[in-house]
Parts: structure tokens; C-alpha cells; sequence
């Protein structure tokens, strides 16, 4: 009796260690979920949204293989950012990502737990996000896509050393949009360059302010703003009409019709919000305590075809600096 009883607790042992070592096994084994959520279809975003896929892969992440992204678009629609982000969250995802502010927002706002990777905010803490911006706390850090304002400026003087007015068009409901247009204000004073600021709510209201601004300004700047970049065509129309640049925050816009820019590299944004991800899954890194992250220089982007239609003269330092450094549009 005893022998069996001995007998019988060292099976009840085996089984107990198999089974764990098996729950182990598929735990180790089960694939994690990465949840990402973007406003809306546009060059600029697309590149972020590549760039993070390209990121977890340089870590060792591939889609489908040993994780699994769940991509959730709005298609431009801010009442769909909450219910995909409520899906994203109720799917147990391991980590979310958020691709611009409204969509960070939402994710935000669906879950205090889940790890939350800004992919491109352009102020975390003006959006209500984070709390500050070296040590985050609870559930969030990230990407900040917080254009060179004032090496943007510096190159429209560069261009328009004669400049009289500049024009600065951005979407008063976007956050990202509304801060960068402070900074620009704020830039532009300091350089004592005359600024006449102009809003839109929408896209809707694109073709009709900017045919106004147009009447007034030399030219126009426009900041980080998904809504114009989404409609970029628009205003390069009522630009060309009248013979007047638009120098935008990043590259796609550029070459949807702007001049020049020295523009924060989407992609890298993008590799720089994998590479977080990727560190949070593998536990070496937690929200709370893990810094924002910046792209601190610009790349010098410039579309020749552009500044030949409307009569620019390039400048030889920045043609030569966009040559060997960043992109020349032809």
C-alpha cells in the first residue's frame, strides 16, 4: 500500500510538472498581438505605418509569422476611432499603436493597461496623453513627429529673401495641427517674420479659406496637419493659380505639389515606434518610464519641377544640401 501510494503521488507530481512545462510551452509559443489604429490613408502616414511594420521586423517581429498586427483605418472618420479602438483593446492585444493624435486619444481612452505606442503625436502632453515628456507614467510612451519649425522658416527666407507676408493654414480640431501652429507663431516672431495665421474645421473648408489666404500672403507654410495633407491637392491648385509657394512639413507633401522642406523622415518615425513596440514585447522596456522619443533633425526635400513653375531660384546651399543628404524632386 504504501509503495502504491508512493507510487502514486510521483505520477501526480509528473503530471503536474508535464502539464505546466506544456502550459509554458504554449505560452512561450502563442503569438503576440499588436493592435494599430491611424486616422486615415495619406502618403505621409502610409510611410509610418510601413516603417513600424519594417521596425518590428528588424527586431525579430514578422506579420503572420511570430506576431500578429491588427490594422484598423478610419478612413478620415473620427466616430470609427472609437469602436476600432475599443475592438483592439477587447481583442487582447499585447501592445496598441497609435498612428496621429485622435487615434492615440482613442486608444487612450480605451485602456489604462495595455502598453500604448504614440506613432507619430506631435505634442503627447498638449494631447492630454503623458504627463511628462522624460517619464510618461501609466500606459504610454512613443514617437513624437514635432517638425524643425524653425529650420523651415529660415529656408523660406532662404527662398524668399523679400518675403512680406507668410500665410500659415492648419485644421483648428487637430491637436497635433494646433500646437505645431503655435510653435510656427511663436518662431515666426522671433525671426520677425510677418505671419497671417488661417483655420479650417475641415477638409471641406480647404478650397475656400485657402483661396482667401491666398489673396493676402506671399507665400504659405503649413505644419504637421493630416487633414490638409490628406487634401494636399487642394491647395496646391489655388497656389498655382496665383503663383505662390507652399512650403510644407514633410516630404509627401511636397511631392504632392510644395516646394521644400526640411521634413522629419516619416518612415524612420515609423521604424523608431517598431523598435519601441518590440522592446515593450520583450519586456525590456515599460511605458511608464520610457522616454519619448524625437527625430530632432529634418531632411532637406525640394521639388525643382515645383520652384520652376512658379520662378524660384533654389538656393545653391540647400539644392546641394538636399543632393547629398535628403531628396531632389525633378
Amino acid at each position: 500500500m504504501k509503495r502504491m501510494v508512493a507510487l502514486i503521488g510521483i505520477l501526480a507530481a509528473f503530471l503536474v510538472v508535464a502539464f505546466f512545462n506544456e502550459g509554458g510551452q504554449l505560452n512561450a509559443q502563442a503569438k503576440p498581438r499588436v493592435g494599430v489604429l491611424t486616422l486615415m490613408h495619406h502618403p505621409a502616414l502610409d510611410q509610418i505605418q510601413e516603417g513600424f511594420t519594417a521596425g518590428l521586423a528588424q527586431k525579430g517581429y514578422h506579420n503572420g509569422k511570430n506576431v500578429d498586427i491588427d490594422y484598423q483605418n478610419a478612413q478620415g472618420d473620427q466616430s470609427n476611432l472609437k469602436t476600432m479602438a475599443s475592438k483592439l483593446v477587447n481583442e487582447n492585444s499585447n501592445v496598441v499603436v497609435g498612428i496621429t493624435t485622435p487615434a492615440s486619444q482613442s486608444l487612450a481612452n480605451a485602456t489604462k493597461k495595455i502598453p500604448l505606442v504614440l506613432g507619430a503625436v506631435t505634442d503627447p502632453k498638449a494631447a492630454g496623453l503623458v504627463h511628462n515628456f522624460k517619464r510618461p507614467g501609466g500606459n504610454i510612451t512613443g514617437v513624437s513627429n514635432l517638425s524643425p519649425v524653425a529650420d523651415q522658416l529660415r529656408l523660406i527666407k532662404e527662398f524668399l529673401p523679400h518675403l512680406q507676408t507668410l500665410g500659415v493654414i492648419y485644421t483648428s480640431s487637430d491637436s497635433s495641427a494646433v500646437a505645431e501652429h503655435k510653435l510656427i507663431v511663436q518662431k515666426a516672431r522671433e525671426m520677425k517674420i510677418p505671419l497671417k495665421s488661417y483655420s479650417i474645421a475641415n477638409s471641406n473648408d480647404l478650397n475656400q479659406v485657402s483661396q482667401e489666404m491666398l489673396q493676402h500672403v506671399d507665400a504659405v507654410i503649413v505644419p504637421a496637419d493630416n487633414v490638409i495633407a490628406g487634401a494636399m491637392q487642394t491647395l496646391v491648385k489655388n497656389s498655382d493659380a496665383v503663383h505662390k509657394p507652399v512650403f510644407p512639413a514633410v516630404d509627401t507633401m511636397v511631392k504632392q505639389g510644395g516646394v521644400a522642406t526640411y521634413s522629419i523622415n516619416q518612415y524612420k518615425l515609423g521604424i523608431i515606434g517598431g523598435h519601441l513596440t518590440a522592446a515593450i514585447l520583450q519586456g525590456k522596456k515599460q511605458p511608464a518610464t520610457t522616454p519619448i522619443e524625437y527625430v530632432r533633425h529634418g531632411d532637406p526635400v525640394v521639388n525643382l519641377k515645383q520652384a520652376q513653375k512658379l520662378g524660384l531660384q533654389v538656393p545653391k546651399r540647400f539644392l546641394k544640401e538636399a543632393q547629398t543628404k535628403g531628396e531632389v524632386i525633378k
